[in-house]
Formats: structure tokens, C-alpha cells, sequence
């Protein structure tokens, strides 16, 4: 008998490894591909800004900007729903349930997605004449080209959340490098085309952002395509195992919607938060800059400086942490619902640790050679601008990170709406902050970036308070903060010393180069050795 319930013990043991493997391997994968997602994002970005010309490109922003927040209301939080409501019923093997999530969800997707559809579509008007008071001449061309984008993501989005709740990442990140692929291609394309088209008219900027922003829409339209591809394939084996379903209640079409909207929601209003941010800053420098007499094409140009030398650069790294909290949901919800405390637990320290070794060497990094990185990516713009708002505003990479994680965390163990308490919280102290520094300084842009730096630091801490009161999660320091730190500042003070000396005698991309290669060795050879001595 005792053997019996020790080889029982290891036998847990191994599954729970199992587990914890699976769901750090599955959001590497996600985390990849994100990675590159963001960086075929920065590169076609290039030639498209080159093309539209700057105050094109503040168009562009300010279009996505409410496009994102349009995704947000109508549908950013079905993927995560329907990914942790059918992760709970796979674990009970509650099949039938779980396909009922997933056809319900959908079916809300059409409904929440069509109606945003039509608002952005037929208020293009309206946004542009009143709310952006014309700062922004012919934004409503863009934003009448990704009305119907919203409806496509809508649907893609419970797609890519009925695989991540089967604990697979692989149909997510193989549809997002499709997505963004095309996007390249068409949006440079499709610029190209309508600038050279339209090129002595007065609105020429505006059909260069509407030509930038059909790629989005063709992007999307490629992954659901794919992803509805690998359903139509998967579909066969799920209904073999429906068909053994032996689970006896069968949850009605009106349950499911009561629980979908209950978990989505919550999700959505904390992202909403934030993306709500984002348009309140666009319109409060809009306002406050043109009351003082800025010219609309001075603001447009030093918004998309922010919107690319700033918010691009940090949303690169920021992309691990999205996927790897996309990752680590379904698996803590599985946990949860086992009872395991402690394997929860291990899966929040596992995963704000790989976070950790990339958010941290990404923000050093990108201070210290934040310059050079916007001369080769963004020549158009004020590259001592960027590098300026990147020296006071990257370290909100370490924050943001932190608090999607542990945000992430909070929803997997049903405290769905405590993230969006901490989030409306750093909202108001976010408005308060920018508003109060636009309008009695002289900071101009660089108040957005000190605005922006500042929202997810209070998330963060509250989630974190949060965590401990619930399932008394503490976090670790050393591991995860000091080691990483200490590596991360050698590793900037060899990065810089590098490109100074390369640049007396070559161009700014080879010397960049050779700073980012030296700063990988000198990095991760550093984490090795420290692995190597146990100190890591």
C-alpha cells in the first residue's frame, strides 16, 4: 500500500510537471511569435511612414486608437472567456459544454462585432468633426476601412480562445504571423498605391493612412480563414469525443451567455481602461496643445513620433507577457478548479520570471540605446525626441509586463473583477496626472509618456496585494528582479561603450548592430553563468 501511494504521488507529481511544462512550452511558442509579429510589425511600419509621410501617420494612430477601443468594447474579452470557460469544462470533460461555450460565443461575436461595426463606420464623421474638434483632418476615411475589421477580429478572437482553452497555442501564433504578414504587405501596398493616386490632393495623408489601414483588415480576414481551416479539420475528433460525453447536464444556450458575459466583461471593461487612456491622451494634447496656438500638423507629427518611437518600441517586449499570460491562464484555471493553491502559485512565480528576463534587459536596452534604434527604424521623426521619451518612459515595460501577468493570474482564480477595479483606479490617477502636467507644464509630449509610464504601476501593485490576500502568493525578488537587473545594467553600460566606439569609424546601423550582438552575449552569458553558479 505504501508503494501504491508513493508511486500515486510521483504520478502527480509527473502530471503536474507535465502541465507546467506544457503551458511554459505552448506560450513560448506564443511569445515567438508575438516577438516577430511586432518586429514584421516595426519593419513594414518603415516604408509605410516613408510613404504616408508623418502627419499621415498621426492619422493612422489616432484612427487605430479608436479601432482598438472599438475591439475592446465589443469583443477583446471572448478569447480570454471562452479560453478559460472551456479549459474548466475539459478538465471535467465536459465536452458538449465546452462546444456550447465555444458556438455561443460566437454567435455573440456576430451580434457585439456587427454593432461596432456600424457605429465606427457610420460615425467616422462625428469622431473626426467633434470629438477630435478636426485635429486630425480625414481621419474618418481610415476609420470607415477598419469598421468592418472589428467584426472579422471579433469572431477570429473565439476561434484562437477555443484552442488556447484546449491548452494549444499553435493555432493562435501560426494565425498571428499570417495576420501580420499580409498586413505588411498590403498596407505598403495599398499606401503606395492611394498616395501616388491621390498625391495632389489636399487630404493625400488621409488615403495614405486608409491605404495603411486595409492591411489590418486583410490581415484578420487571412488568420480567421486559417484558423477556421484547422477547426474544420479538428472538428471530426471533437465530436467523437462529444459523442462519449457521459457528463449529464447540458448547459443552456441563455446559461452560457450569462457566463460568457459575465467573465468577458470584467476583462473587457480593465482593457478598456486602458485603451480609453490612450484616446483621452490623444484628445487631451489635441485640445490643450492647439488652446496654447500649435499648428495641427506640429501635433499630428509629434503624436505619431509617440505613437512609433515610444509605444511601438515598448509594446515589442510587452509582447511576451501577452502571450505568455495567455498561456498561463486556461492552466491556472485547471489548477484552480483541482484545488492546487501551490501549483498556482509556482505557475504566477514561473511565469513573471521569464517575463522578467526579457521586460527588464528591454528597458535598459532601450534607454540607453533608444536613439540609435529610432535614426534606423523611424528616420523621419526627432530621433533625440524619441530617445528622450524612451529614457523617462521605458521602464513602464517592466510594469505593464507585471501587471498583465498578475492581472491574468487574478482571472484564472475567478477574481474577474479586481483587475478592473485596479485598472479604473489607475485610470482616474492616469487623466488626473496627464492633465494636470499638459496643462501647468511645458512638458508637451513627454506628459503623455510620464501619463502613460504611470498607468500600470498602480494596477500592478493592487493585483499583487490582491494575490496575497487570496491565495497567499508572495513575490520572489532576488530570482526574479535583482539577477536580471545586475546582468541587464552590465549589459547597457557594454551596449553603449560598443556603439560609441563602432561609430567613430562606421554608420549608425552598423554600430547598432554590433551593440545589440555584444549586448545578447554579454546578457545571456552573464544568466548563464549565474545558472551555472545556482544563483539563477
Amino acid at each position: 500500500m505504501q508503494l501504491s501511494d508513493k508511486g500515486s504521488e510521483r504520478l502527480a507529481m509527473s502530471e503536474n510537471n507535465s502541465i507546467g511544462k506544457k503551458f511554459i512550452i505552448h506560450g513560448g511558442i506564443l511569445a515567438m511569435a508575438g516577438i516577430l509579429v511586432r518586429i514584421i510589425g516595426m519593419v513594414y511600419r518603415i516604408p509605410l511612414l516613408n510613404i504616408i509621410g508623418s502627419e499621415g501617420n498621426g492619422i493612422y494612430s489616432v484612427a487605430y486608437n479608436i479601432y482598438n477601443i472599438a475591439l475592446i468594447i465589443s469583443c477583446y474579452g471572448l478569447p480570454m472567456a471562452v479560453s478559460k470557460l472551456v479549459s474548466a469544462r475539459l478538465v471535467e470533460k465536459q465536452y458538449s459544454n465546452a462546444f456550447g461555450v465555444f458556438k455561443t460565443a460566437l454567435l455573440l461575436s456576430l451580434c457585439t462585432g456587427g454593432a461596432a461595426a456600424l457605429l465606427i463606420f457610420f460615425g467616422a464623421d462625428f469622431l473626426e468633426n467633434v470629438v477630435y474638434a478636426g485635429s486630425y483632418p480625414g481621419v474618418s476615411m481610415p476609420l470607415r476601412v477598419l469598421a468592418p475589421t472589428v467584426l472579422i477580429v471579433a469572431a477570429l478572437g473565439v476561434f484562437r480562445g477555443f484552442f488556447q482553452g484546449h491548452g494549444t497555442m499553435i493555432p493562435t501564433a501560426v494565425s498571428q504571423l499570417a495576420e501580420q504578414v499580409v498586413n505588411a504587405i498590403v498596407s505598403v501596398l495599398a499606401g503606395y498605391l492611394l498616395v501616388r493616386a491621390y498625391k495632389g490632393a489636399s487630404d493625400v495623408a488621409a488615403y495614405g493612412a486608409a491605404g495603411g489601414t486595409l492591411g489590418t483588415a486583410m490581415g484578420a480576414f487571412t488568420a480567421l480563414l486559417f484558423v477556421g481551416f484547422v477547426y474544420m479539420v479538428y472538428r471530426p475528433a471533437f465530436t467523437r469525443k462529444m459523442n462519449h460525453d457521459r457528463w449529464g447536464a447540458t448547459e443552456t444556450t441563455t446559461e452560457l451567455c450569462r457566463l460568457i458575459a459575465l467573465t468577458a466583461i470584467p476583462i473587457m471593461i480593465g482593457q478598456t481602461f486602458y485603451q480609453i487612456s490612450a484616446a483621452i491622451d490623444d484628445i487631451m494634447y489635441a485640445n490643450i496643445m492647439k488652446s496654447i496656438g500649435t499648428a495641427s500638423d506640429v501635433i499630428s507629427k509629434t503624436n505619431g513620433n509617440y505613437n512609433s518611437s515610444y509605444i511601438m518600441l515598448i509594446n515589442l517586449p510587452m509582447g511576451v507577457a501577452s502571450a505568455m499570460s495567455s498561456s498561463m491562464l486556461p492552466s491556472v484555471v485547471a489548477s484552480y478548479a483541482q484545488g492546487k493553491i501551490n501549483d498556482i502559485r509556482s505557475k504566477i512565480e514561473a511565469t513573471i520570471k521569464i517575463n522578467m528576463m526579457i521586460a527588464i534587459p528591454s528597458f535598459i536596452g532601450l534607454t540607453m540605446l533608444g536613439g540609435p534604434i529610432i535614426q534606423l527604424l523611424f528616420p523621419r521623426y526627432n530621433s533625440a525626441e524619441g530617445a528622450m521619451m524612451l529614457k523617462i518612459g521605458a521602464i513602464a515595460v517592466v510594469f505593464y509586463t507585471m501587471s498583465t501577468v498578475t492581472s491574468s493570474a487574478l482571472q484564472g482564480i475567478d477574481r474577474i473583477n479586481s483587475p478592473v477595479r485596479h485598472s479604473f483606479i489607475s485610470l482616474i490617477v492616469h487623466i488626473v496626472l496627464t492633465w494636470g502636467l499638459l496643462k501647468f507644464t511645458r512638458l508637451g509630449i513627454y506628459a503623455l509618456v510620464i501619463g502613460s509610464a504611470s498607468f500600470p504601476v498602480i494596477i500592478f501593485i493592487l493585483n499583487l496585494i490582491e494575490l496575497y490576500n487570496e491565495i497567499g502568493y508572495r513575490q520572489e525578488i532576488k530570482i526574479t528582479y535583482v539577477v536580471p537587473l545586475i546582468c541587464s545594467v552590465v549589459m547597457g553600460i557594454a551596449a553603449w561603450l560598443t556603439y560609441r566606439l563602432f561609430h567613430v569609424f562606421a554608420g549608425n546601423t552598423v554600430s547598432l548592430l554590433a551593440a545589440l550582438m555584444i549586448a545578447a552575449v554579454v546578457y545571456f552569458g552573464q544568466l548563464y553563468v549565474c545558472r551555472k553558479k545556482g544563483i539563477y
